[in-house]
């Protein structure tokens, strides 16, 4: 059997990590195929060194682009290695270009495709992820869901049941497995002189908030407030980067933080686990602030991970008012959520594995 994985992006390396390992234990061969979406080695090669993956079996080199040229570049040349690997199974991960391209190429191939983390649905077409996951659970032959609330968003879709598993989150698999190793291997808090509990960790970089001069003035406005309570730390994603270069205003507001580049897999654990909150519009890091039960701010219109919201460990926050933002900061500093299990035991990789063997 021969399951060919696509990747792109860092949050994809993470996901793939846990379900490789789970595959290759398997004794089933496995081609890991990279896009190049993400390309810098703090955003790429470092994933592949701390996570212990294998190195990618190819590497496309795409690049970045506008959605349309990259995604129809990634398109031909996803295309042209499946044709020649001729897998049985096309495995596409999460909601970026490099998983549109994964599931139209193998579609049009008539391959099976497999989605990990299929039915998230935050209800905003304007969200370039929300079109990229939609179609990909609709090209896809087996929806691997992390909640019960992803399973939900199919069924109302009209997806078959039987295409339909709910395995749990992987992400939740990798925070366990990779918890003991952030802890002592990273440096981070050493590196920025942080002590535990005393910062806010704040990561910045989807496109409804980048692509905004207006909201991402706001939320730059709330962080330099609450700079003066608390250390903000943001490590700083090359989109978001690139608009405060050019903003004369945004670049002022952001001396007040501790800006620093975008961190490994370990690094961002660590900050993650030690950080008093947690400030975000990365669906990644909010699950990851609520494995570490750290309170988290959603800084979006949106959320697809609802549970967080239902537990009380995650508030969503419209970047529109400065004030509106400052306030939900101040009272989420020290909260406390309920606990449950909404994500699956931490063996979803495995559950992954023997679906994708079985079918």
């Amino acid at each position: 059997m021969k399951i060919v994985s696509i990747v792109g992006a860092r949050p994809q390396f993470v996901k793939a990590a846990v379900v490789s390992r789970a595959i290759r234990a398997m004794g089933v061969e496995e081609i890991l195929v990279h896009t190049g979406q993400h390309y810098d080695d703090n955003m790429s090669q470092i994933f592949f060194r701390e996570l212990e993956i294998a190195p990618p079996d190819y590497d496309l080199g795409i690049g970045s682009g506008s959605h349309g040229a990259q995604t129809g570049r990634m398109l031909h040349a996803i295309e042209e290695k499946l044709l020649y690997l001729e897998p049985d199974w096309v495995l596409i991960f999460g909601d970026t270009n490099s998983t549109l391209a994964g599931a139209v190429a193998a579609s049009k191939l008539q391959m099976k495709t497999a989605h990990v983390e299929a039915g998230l649905r935050s209800f905003n077409r304007r969200m370039p992820e929300e079109v990229n996951r939609v179609v990909a659970d609709h090209l896809s032959d087996l929806l691997f869901c992390p909640t019960e609330s992803a399973v939900k968003n199919l069924v109302k879709e009209g997806v078959e049941e039987q295409k339909i598993k709910l395995v749990g989150d992987v992400m939740y698999d990798a925070a366990l497995f990779y918890a003991e190793k952030a802890e002592t291997q990273s440096t981070s808090l050493k590196t920025l002189n942080l002590t535990p509990k005393k910062f806010i960790l704040a990561t910045i970089h989807r496109a409804e908030n980048t692509d905004d001069i207006k909201r991402l003035k706001v939320i730059f406005e709330s962080l330099a407030e609450i700079s003066r309570e608390l250390t903000i730390v943001l490590p700083l994603h090359p989109r978001t980067e690139k608009v405060v270069r050019e903003s004369r205003e945004l670049t002022q507001l952001a001396s007040s933080l501790t800006v620093i580049p975008p961190v490994g897999y370990l690094d961002m654990v660590n900050l993650e686990k030690n950080a008093a909150l947690i400030v975000t519009d990365s669906g990644g890091v909010q699950k990851e602030a609520f494995f570490h039960q750290v309170p988290c701010v959603t800084i979006r219109d949106q959320t697809e991970w609802v549970e967080l919201i239902d537990l009380g460990w995650n508030r969503l926050v419209r970047p529109t008012e400065t004030e509106q933002i400052v306030r939900a900061l101040r009272r989420a500093i020290g909260s406390r959520g309920r606990m449950g299990e909404p994500y699956g035991d931490g063996k979803t990789g495995h559950k992954i594995a023997h679906l994708l063997v079985e079918c």
